[in-house]
């Protein structure tokens, strides 16, 4: 087994640990600086980190209060991004529950084009009847139905990015003639329980031929498409153990869809606090939990837990009994699920699972030097925990700096982590093979001048 693992950097404004915005080495007035993440994103570049990842939210809670939410949209700072870098893959969340395909499809082509193959979708299904409002709905979406549109969504976005071969572009001068629009270019014709498109996309194949194909989440459900669809996996588990079984449960469900474990890549998130000696390190953690305010972290507990915690005393006994049924929960049903069972396995208070889960929102967090780091890292590869991870640095930029300056090194020496880019694509950087054009079709008569 090939152990060169993978790494991706989760770029979120201040840092992971809910507090980090009032540690006294951020600067959160600076969000809307595209100056900011682009020396954020030349920092993993020069680690020859593997990709770097913005996530989104459609909502805005009362949260904000206490806490940073929301940044720059992902599609318009990743296209700036892709001006700052060189080499790095640019990974974008967008919803499925909330944005339709066409214009999704067109806006990934277009990253990919302007990145020259770097791009990558990371699809999500969206929480919260609070998001539902903002879209003019009453009420959020349930569970099963989000990912049958999901499913859909990439069927469409598939078809619509293999709407142009390879080579549709002639652009004969001498002849007066631009694309191949009788041979090389197909409208999609999709007709579905949830969507229906024409096609074809208004830009060329982009040079991936399509995005690498990102999911985060890992309910049941969550993990079948994954299996069926996914090229990598970002996934939130709190143990090697829970890691293990997750990897050999969700590479195990691909063999009924034809396709091999190494077609997916699987990043369990991996929040890192380092310092030059263990003590050090527990001192960092030791001070952004002080910086910790309990309100935010109240409010974070009881969305995801769905039910309003502000009820119960924070000292008091978890209330598991006034809790949704698993089948119940329309949100995110695996942090759901995971909070549970940290509850019961190490009998938290409300205030306890607020600050056992403030540095990462449950991902896996360690404190230690960078040699520590690095041997959870590799123990986790070697034990098929994970295919490398998604570093959620607690703080930037200094936290990212110790990563960048201490582990990423100690991993190369291990032979674990590679020094230089070998690949130009993302596709390339994660071993992934770009999808051949099913140009085997028979061309199709053209119906119409314009349009087809």
């Amino acid at each position: 087994m090939n152990k060169h693992m993978h790494l991706n950097l989760f770029m979120l404004n201040t840092g992971h640990h809910e507090a980090s915005w009032r540690h006294p080495d951020t600067t959160p007035e600076r969000l809307t600086d595209i100056h900011y993440y682009a020396g954020l994103a030349q920092m993993a570049e020069r680690a020859k980190m593997d990709s770097l990842f913005i996530a989104d939210a459609l909502v805005l809670t009362p949260a904000v209060k206490y806490k940073i939410l929301g940044t720059p949209e992902p599609l318009t700072l990743l296209s700036a991004l892709a001006m700052a870098t060189e080499r790095i893959g640019l990974i974008g969340t967008v919803s499925t529950t909330y944005s339709e395909p066409f214009n999704v499809a067109r806006m990934f082509a277009s990253l990919d084009h302007i990145s020259r193959g770097r791009a990558g979708w990371n699809s999500v299904t969206s929480v919260g009847d609070a998001t539902a409002a903002n879209f003019g709905l009453e009420e959020h979406p349930e569970h099963g139905s989000r990912y049958g549109r999901a499913r859909e969504y990439l069927e469409v976005l598939k078809g619509l990015w293999d709407g142009w071969e390879d080579d549709a572009i002639v652009a004969d001068k001498q002849a007066g003639i631009y694309a191949d629009y009788d041979n090389k270019i197909r409208p999609l014709r999709h007709r579905g329980e949830h969507f229906s498109v024409h096609g074809p996309l208004n830009i060329g194949r982009s040079p991936q031929g399509y995005p690498v194909l990102v999911q985060a989440g890992s309910s049941d459900a969550g993990m079948e498409l994954a299996a069926e669809t996914a090229e990598v996996v970002f996934t939130a588990q709190n143990s090697l153990q829970q890691a293990t079984k997750f990897y050999a449960d969700l590479k195990g469900r691909m063999r009924k869809y034809g396709r091999s474990p190494g077609e997916l890549k699987v990043l369990p998130g991996f929040s890192p606090i380092i310092g030059a000696t263990a003590a050090e390190a527990r001192e960092k953690e030791a001070m952004l939990n002080e910086l910790v305010m309990p309100q935010f972290g109240l409010i974070r507990v009881s969305n995801t837990m769905e039910l309003d915690l502000s009820r119960y005393p924070l000292d008091g006994p978890f209330p598991l009994e006034d809790l949704p049924a698993a089948d119940q929960v329309k949100g995110t049903k695996a942090r759901h699920s995971m909070y549970v069972e940290m509850i019961r396995k190490e009998q938290l208070t409300i205030r306890q699972l607020i600050m056992r889960t403030a540095s990462a929102r449950g991902h896996f967090t360690i404190t230690g030097t960078a040699e520590q780091v690095a041997d959870e890292m590799e123990k986790w590869v070697v034990e098929c925990g994970a295919d490398g991870f998604n570093v959620m640095p607690p703080y930037f930029p200094a936290g990212f700096e110790s990563f960048v300056n201490e582990v990423v090194p100690e991993l190369q020496r291990r032979g674990l982590f590679r020094k230089e880019y070998e690949g130009s694509t993302l596709r390339e950087h994660y071993g992934l093979p770009r999808p051949a054009h099913p140009s085997a079709r028979q061309p199709e008569a053209a119906s119409g001048l314009l349009f087809r």
